[in-house]
């Protein structure tokens, strides 16, 4: 059977570019069991309620719901359980360091297979109050509506 190549998207969690600003980000591995692996082939989870966190030296994945393996036996997963993230030591200590100190917060972004493997991509975003979420739909707006004006005057139309 060939190696799978690529970026396959499974989830993605749109909400949190809205409720966090995302200053970094960081691909991280899961540590995950065969039933978790075959869910997630069939496109099933959930990144809504997730978050990460640093413990002991170590990245661990909470809140993220992979659904129970449909064909699964006994041997099937716990769907919110604990998940360790595969990342560099260099990369553990700089993230520790800025949720320590500077209130960000480590989020999941999106989950996908790359190359074959499971990923995560993290986000150390700091929380958004509603004048900063009104603020960013207001400039969104803002910009859409000037790219609609250059392409109407780029096509002779004003």
């Amino acid at each position: 059977m060939p190696k799978e190549q690529g970026r396959k998207m499974i989830a993605q969690n749109r909400k949190a570019r809205h409720d966090y600003q995302v200053d970094d980000t960081y691909e991280a591995g899961l540590v995950l069991v065969g039933t978790e692996v075959k869910s997630l082939r069939a496109g099933r989870a959930t990144l809504t309620d997730g978050f990460a966190e640093i413990h002991d030296g170590e990245a661990f994945l909470h809140g993220v719901h992979i659904p129970e393996y449909a064909q699964g036996t006994w041997t099937n997963h716990e769907p919110r359980r604990v998940r360790k993230l595969l990342l560099n030591r260099h990369e553990i200590d700089k993230i520790e360091s800025k949720v320590n100190e500077r209130g960000f917060t480590l989020i999941p972004l999106a989950l996908y297979f790359k190359d074959g493997r499971a990923k995560v991509e993290l986000g150390l975003a700091r929380g958004r109050k509603t004048y900063d979420k009104r603020h960013a739909i207001a400039e969104r707006q803002a910009n859409r509506e000037k790219q609609q004006a250059l392409g109407r005057r780029l096509k002779g139309h004003e």
